[in-house]
């Protein structure tokens, strides 16, 4: 019996991996002119990190992760998401001592274990953006304004923004004691996730995907209706730098986030085109982490952005994603001299930079022009004894069948004026 991919994981073949490279190559160069570098973190970290970074009553952390304990007895994780593990390398690497603010944007890895669907694996991709060392809303309306650049540059256009305040902890402390007072009579009534964050993190029942929970909250309090005057005129401001952006929003208050560390700014892109569970960026403000995490008082925000949602998304809206290009040249030989010659010649061309192909099975002629037709060579040439004897070489342009005698010893300069 075969071994089979673990579930809720995808391998990318070449058939399919110039998708990855073409929006990989987008995403950076949209972050470079944004003015943010690229930072890369380990595979895994202490498990303890998404522990107090992404928050004790999370689904990641109680239900989610990947942990093990490894040969010298250390609790290490998997990493689930991007931004605890990129604020663990700003503390630790000093990057605060730098003259702020810091921007950084990555390409990762994650692993979750939660039920794979549509654009959701348990080993997945993302794009992220971190800003740390500044409060102003102008840097929320820039990190936005970077997914939905992004996006624009990809052509998906069918996306809606939605943006929310989910208060500062001083807001939220009084907040929560409104919520609490709410939620105390409905308790027996919600699921055992939402019971336990209760105690936790009350906000976050809000974010229930159970339909009982839901039906039974359908008035609770909002955070928007409870915020203080700062982080209202943030949210105030983050509206008119998006404006001024003109870039169009929905302000939901419904908006939690997932994980524990949000502060103030919180928001989600999300399509409509990938089914029930459409929201293919997440991210917001976390004034608080990296502090949390051991680092001096630091403000941040960021963004995730899932690359197997992207690419679902991209097929969805009937994206095409441009192919590269394909085979320039294909020799074909006749006998074991040409064939020699063939291993020279097709070294030399790709020193030079040519994407030339041979046969490497010993197929017949016919067979050969049969496999350059497959490649999409863009030329070929036939190499044989009478070739070698007279250094001339038919070359045919595969598209047109226009074939043309050259010199077999000015064959690179000859490609070069062709391609």
């Amino acid at each position: 019996m075969s071994i089979q991919a673990p579930r809720g994981t995808k391998d990318v073949l070449p058939s399919e991996i110039y998708k990855w490279h073409y929006v990989e190559k987008l995403f950076r160069d949209v972050c470079d002119k944004f003015g943010y570098k690229e930072i890369r973190t380990p595979i895994f970290e202490h498990t303890e990190l998404f522990k107090r970074g992404v928050g004790e009553t999370t689904d990641i952390v109680q239900k989610e992760m990947y942990s093990f304990e490894d040969n010298g007895k250390r609790e290490i994780t998997l990493k689930p998401e991007g931004t605890s593990p990129v604020v663990r390398a700003f503390i630790e690497n000093k990057l605060y001592a730098d003259t702020q603010p810091t921007k950084l944007y990555y390409v990762t890895p994650c692993f979750r274990y939660e039920r794979p669907q549509a654009g959701r694996l348990r080993a997945f991709h993302q794009f992220g953006v971190e800003v740390f060392g500044t409060d102003n809303p102008s840097v929320d309306a820039e990190v936005i304004g970077i997914a939905m650049a992004f996006y624009k540059k990809i052509g998906i256009i069918n996306l809606e923004l939605r943006i929310n305040s989910v208060g500062c902890p001083e807001c939220r402390a009084a907040y929560n004691k409104i919520l609490k007072d709410y939620l105390k009579k409905k308790l027996s009534n919600l699921c055992n996730t939402c019971q336990d964050r209760y105690e936790r993190n009350p906000m976050r029942i809000i974010d229930c995907k159970v339909e009982g929970c839901k039906e039974q909250i359908t008035d609770i309090p909002l955070m928007m209706d409870h915020l203080c005057d700062a982080c209202r005129d943030d949210f105030d401001k983050l509206k008119e730098n998006l404006s001024l952006m003109e870039i169009e929003y929905l302000v939901d208050p419904s908006i939690v986030r997932g994980l524990d560390y949000y502060t103030k700014t919180a928001f989600e892109i999300v399509s409509h085109e990938i089914g029930a569970q459409g929201t293919v960026c997440g991210g917001g403000r976390y004034d608080g982490l990296v502090e949390e995490l051991g680092g001096p008082k630091t403000s941040g925000i960021g963004f995730g952005m899932g690359i197997e949602r992207l690419l679902l998304t991209l097929h969805n809206n009937q994206i095409e994603i441009p192919k590269p290009q394909g085979l320039e040249l294909f020799i074909a030989t006749i006998g074991e001299k040409a064939e020699k010659e063939a291993v020279k010649l097709l070294h030399k061309l790709r020193l030079e930079g040519i994407f030339a192909e041979k046969d490497y099975l010993h197929r017949s002629l016919k067979a050969q022009f049969k496999y350059a037709n497959k490649l999409n060579a863009s030329f070929t040439i036939v190499i044989g004894d009478d070739e070698l004897d007279k250094d001339i070489v038919t070359l045919k342009n595969m598209k047109t069948s226009e074939q043309t005698e050259i010199n077999l010893s000015n064959i690179l300069k000859e490609l070069k004026n062709r391609l």
